[in-house]
């Protein structure tokens, strides 16, 4: 069969390929054509657009790409009528995928989404196109199929990806890591500042201001696939700090503690066991927009999967060197810990055990075969 995926940024690349080698393993005659990158491609996709092209940040840039989006639009409805797939699959990234969706369903065509959009943090008067444009929503997080059935959508967990992308990765060794990129034998603090140039912008100084205070450990930054070394070099200014590029999962699986960009990554970490702060800073003008309209009482997936904190979150002004100090210092007390520990071991269990991905391919093979 014939399936076209849709997914955006790094973290649908990294759960879209996982998902082209569950459809190659169920359907072996299996053609696949994709929006997303690297990740995707390698997995056996034929890469039509790299999520790159499509990475704006934020209320206002999207304003200033309009002529672009909407470019891109159209060429993808017109890629995937010359394509004819027995089945779209859209991956989170709901700007775009919602209004392909839309034309999708009037053509008709079958269609599937994998990893809701967050239409349970904001703009739930989504969830009407959702249950008219969907023909089957698959989804990552148990409250996500709660939220959905106040609405009578019925929808399915399959349980969370990360849980197999983290425990089929490979294993390193951590005295060859150390000298291959040159780290000390410090314990490690791992700076994730996120993936796109503006966000890493205002979040990456506020970071690296807490280096000089704790000469003690090694800092080291996660650099995003999308982003280019030399970007961060103008942030280093210590020879306390490293830079490591595309090895997010290899530098956590080592890491003392971590300082992390609101988004996937405080997931992930979670995942790793890593003590982490949940870090957020945003635009003025985006950082008010974003507060009429998103109705959530936490901003970290860590804190909103167990719904109390268990993470602590510095948003926008609280994201200063003072505060960051204060909450880093207790990520490295022991006793605090201990608790975050058992913690994330609780929240793993929430989220269900493997298989995501293979059972998510099964049910949109199964869709399309009825």
């Amino acid at each position: 069969m014939k399936y076209y995926i849709i997914a955006g940024e790094a973290s649908g690349d990294l759960h879209g390929s996982n998902l082209i080698k569950a459809l190659h393993n169920t359907d072996v005659h299996a053609e696949i054509r994709c929006w997303g990158g690297d990740l995707m491609q390698e997995a056996g996709g034929d890469l039509v657009k790299h999520y790159k092209e499509r990475a704006f940040m934020g209320f206002s840039e999207v304003i200033m790409n309009l002529n672009k989006i909407f470019k891109l639009i159209s060429f993808c409805k017109s890629d995937i009528e010359v394509f004819k797939p027995d089945v779209i699959v859209f991956i989170d990234n709901s700007g775009f995928n919602l209004r392909i969706a839309k034309w999708a369903k009037e053509k008709g065509f079958r269609t599937n989404y994998y990893i809701s959009p967050q239409v349970w943090a904001s703009r739930a008067s989504r969830v009407t196109a959702i249950k008219r444009d969907i023909d089957k929503m698959f989804v990552i997080l148990p409250f996500v199929k709660s939220f959905y059935k106040t609405y009578n959508y019925e929808v399915e967990f399959v349980g969370h990806p990360l849980i197999d992308a983290i425990a089929n990765r490979d294993q390193i060794n951590e005295f060859d890591f150390r000298k291959a990129h040159h780290l000390s034998d410090k314990p490690i603090i791992a700076l994730l500042p996120g993936s796109r140039k503006q966000e890493i912008t205002k979040m990456l100084d506020v970071m690296l201001s807490q280096v000089d205070k704790y000469s003690d450990y090694q800092f080291v930054i996660a650099g995003a696939p999308s982003q280019e070394h030399d970007f961060y070099k103008t942030f280093i200014k210590s020879e306390n700090v490293k830079f490591i590029a595309n090895k997010t999962y290899e530098l956590l699986s080592i890491s003392y503690a971590a300082l992390v960009t609101s988004g996937t990554a405080t997931l992930e970490t979670a995942l790793f066991k890593v003590p982490q702060v949940v870090c957020y800073r945003a635009s003025n003008i985006s950082y008010q927009i974003a507060k009429r309209i998103i109705t959530l009482k936490f901003i970290s997936l860590v804190n909103l999967i167990m719904d109390r904190e268990v993470v602590t979150e510095l948003i926008q002004n609280d994201f200063n060197k003072k505060r960051l100090s204060e909450e880093l210092d207790k990520v490295l007390d022991e006793e605090f810990r201990e608790q975050q520990f058992l913690d994330y071991y609780e929240l793993e269990q929430t989220l269900g055990g493997k298989g995501a991905s293979k059972k998510t391919a099964q049910l949109i093979y199964d869709s399309v075969k009825a």
